[in-house]
């Protein structure tokens, strides 16, 4: 059975962030993930965790300037110090959160830089951050974004991501595979998952087109989500949707599967 966890960067923003932890653990679910922790001291974070009996699932590295549009520093040029810092503080919060994953974003496109040489400064980052992480026993993921969403971001097929992976060969790094993403850039999202599910370190819903709860719009999650049983995904599914309403009201969708959640 598919392993839920609640998206609080995007899930009961009818509260505070650090109240939708209860709400989420009330709901049913056994963990949760978001985008950035970083105005929040880890401890007070972990409290709310062992408090609710939650797992963090994932949470991003430090962005950038995201208020200027920076998504992500992986892959940009003269930002490699910064990089290094940015995956240090991830990892502190990683180790005290108990985090066994950390998404991190590769950054928009350079104006005017060749592809290639950008794409060369995204390998080494990430080759630098999964050897910072190996110890902790911390995996990277990669994630494709759609250019609907993000036109200027750098990384948007699977198979982008996959090459990167294959191409650095370590251990701890993956692709984080989100349906909604996949779905809007490229379409025929069960073979792209059936093909690339050994190197899958995180998997994210939500419906397409309108990026609601995931029993709407043209994809059939009830299948897909019996389709993860059969082919024996054992990660988390991170729930990153924007709620149509109030988040508790539209998770009649989570009903078949809250029973039998476990960290």
């Amino acid at each position: 059975m598919p392993r839920f966890a609640a998206n609080l960067s995007m899930m009961y923003n009818e509260v505070p962030f650090m109240e939708r932890f209860a709400r989420a653990a009330a709901d049913g679910f056994v963990g949760v993930e978001y985008l950035f922790p970083y105005d929040f001291e880890a401890e007070k974070i972990k409290e709310q965790l062992n408090e609710n009996g939650l797992c963090q699932a994932l949470f991003n590295a430090p962005p950038g300037d995201w208020a200027k549009g920076e998504r992500g520093i992986a892959s940009l040029p003269g930002r490699e110090k910064e990089f290094r810092a940015s995956i240090e503080k991830a990892l502190h919060y990683a180790k005290v959160l108990d985090c066994k994953t950390i998404h991190i974003m590769s950054g928009n496109r350079v104006p005017l830089m060749l592809r290639d040489h950008q794409l060369s400064i995204l390998k080494n980052n990430i080759a630098l951050a999964c050897d910072m992480a190996l110890q902790g026993g911390v995996t990277i993921v990669l994630e494709p974004i759609n250019l609907r969403s993000m036109p200027e971001y750098f990384l948007n097929r699977q198979d982008e991501a996959q090459a990167i992976v294959r191409e650095l060969n370590r251990t701890n790094l993956a692709v984080q595979f989100d349906f909604f993403h996949c779905q809007i850039g490229e379409g025929d999202v069960t073979t792209r998952l059936m093909r690339d599910l050994p190197t899958i370190g995180h998997i994210q819903i939500a419906s397409v087109p309108e990026r609601h709860e995931p029993d709407a719009g043209e994809l059939n999650y009830p299948w897909i989500f019996e389709k993860l049983d059969q082919i024996g995904y054992g990660g988390w599914v991170g729930c990153e949707y924007i709620p149509a309403g109030e988040t508790s009201a539209g998770l009649g969708w989570f009903a078949p599967w809250k029973a039998g959640q476990k960290r």
